[in-house]
């Protein structure tokens, strides 16, 4: 028969165990939640470089019209007459009429530099993210025409449905540090 000084020694020695181990087990679980806590937030982005322009952001995106806009790398444009993402490739005139533009809703804005130069600029508002300027800004120009995922308009999706449907996985998760992915030129600066 085992002595009551025995016993609680025991006791005390399984109750000094279990708080250890409670302590060591918490310290562990609030560790794993600060790390999860510091771990950078991200958001969805197009890589200009693998992007096929399918045309499948202007219908996938959860927001009407889409998250996707068509922006413009002023350095990499030639200024031309004759844009390819501006201009219908069969076109009779290379004026601003409507059935001369390439793009479907006008969200393309030419401008007069000087001869033989023109300014483009997108609305924003008014572009669909249909990537029709974009293929033929890089079938018939410089590239200078591409996407990207505006942040003030997109509400960042867990599971992307563009990027669900992206035949080319041009879309990814980014650092929300570092937003853009940039084309060509731009992105060696």
């Amino acid at each position: 028969m085992s002595n009551p000084t025995d016993q609680n020694k025991r006791r005390e020695f399984l109750r000094d165990g279990l708080r250890t181990a409670l302590g060591v087990g918490l310290g562990v679980l609030g560790g794993l939640l600060i790390g999860k806590s510091k771990k950078e937030e991200t958001v969805w982005q197009i890589d200009p470089d693998l992007c096929t322009q399918c045309e499948r952001c202007a219908d996938f995106c959860v927001v009407k019209p889409s998250a996707v806009k068509c922006v413009h790398a002023y350095d990499v444009c030639g200024y031309c007459e004759l844009c390819g993402g501006y201009n219908q490739p069969d076109a009779e005139e290379l004026d601003t009429a409507a059935e001369n533009q390439l793009c479907p809703t006008g969200a393309i804005k030419r401008t007069y530099v000087e001869d033989p130069y023109y300014e483009y600029t997108i609305d924003e508002e008014k572009c669909i993210g249909c990537a029709i300027c974009v293929k033929g800004c890089g079938a018939f120009g410089n590239g200078s025409l591409y996407l990207q995922v505006r942040h003030d308009r997109c509400v960042n999706c867990n599971d992307c449905a563009i990027a669900r449907a992206c035949p080319s996985d041009a879309f990814k998760r980014v650092p929300a540090s570092q937003p853009y992915l940039l084309r060509g030129i731009q992105r060696q600066s």
